[in-house]
């Protein structure tokens, strides 16, 4: 596994231009969808990337990625709930988007985290042609309740195609320290 502490200084470019291969988060990047969650005075602003092998047990070294990050930034209390969003947005990007990558299953996946004061981003990328949608379920259900989790714990989640394939799911979360915009 790889981890890298990233402050880019790269334009951000259109989400159409970057590929799968290439993307990491520029510098002030954020979901467009997800701009008005952000603080209105300048906020502290960081960003980490792990790059996470394409095998299973990497979900765990993602948690754990993420926890020690947020401990790190002094938001700590957003732990437990990003261990779940990151552990559920992982596990789709290995069951789903790697599944549905064809020969490009070998390909990394880049689980990222970006802050904006007491507000962070998940971003994770993947290779696959599939996107992500919340399912009916029923109480019996066994699985596919991840995306239910993901919008229950966040602020809001979604996702951005890549060119010419993959894409980048997100959800964003912020600590009770901020009085920002609801839940949308």
């Amino acid at each position: 596994m790889t981890a890298v502490q990233s402050a880019q200084t790269a334009p951000p470019r259109a989400s159409t231009s970057w590929t799968t291969l290439d993307w990491w988060p520029p510098a002030g990047w954020w979901p467009d969808s997800a701009r008005d969650l952000l603080p209105g005075s300048p906020a502290v602003m960081a960003s980490a990337t792990f790059v996470l092998p394409p095998h299973a047990e990497s979900v765990q070294s993602a948690r754990n990625f993420a926890t020690g990050t947020l401990t790190g930034w002094s938001l700590g209390e957003l732990s437990e709930n990003m261990e779940l969003v990151v552990s559920e947005l992982a596990t789709n990007a290995f069951r789903h988007g790697l599944r549905l990558a064809g020969s490009r299953a070998r390909e990394p996946i880049r689980l990222s985290l970006l802050r904006r004061g007491t507000t962070v981003a998940c971003t994770l990328n993947d290779p696959g042609a599939g996107f992500p949608s919340l399912r009916a379920h029923s109480a019996l259900d066994i699985g596919g309740l991840g995306l239910h989790i993901v919008e229950s714990l966040s602020l809001r989640w979604g996702w951005a195609p890549l060119a010419p394939y993959g894409k980048i799911v997100w959800a964003v979360l912020r600590t009770g320290r901020h009085d920002g915009p609801d839940r949308h």
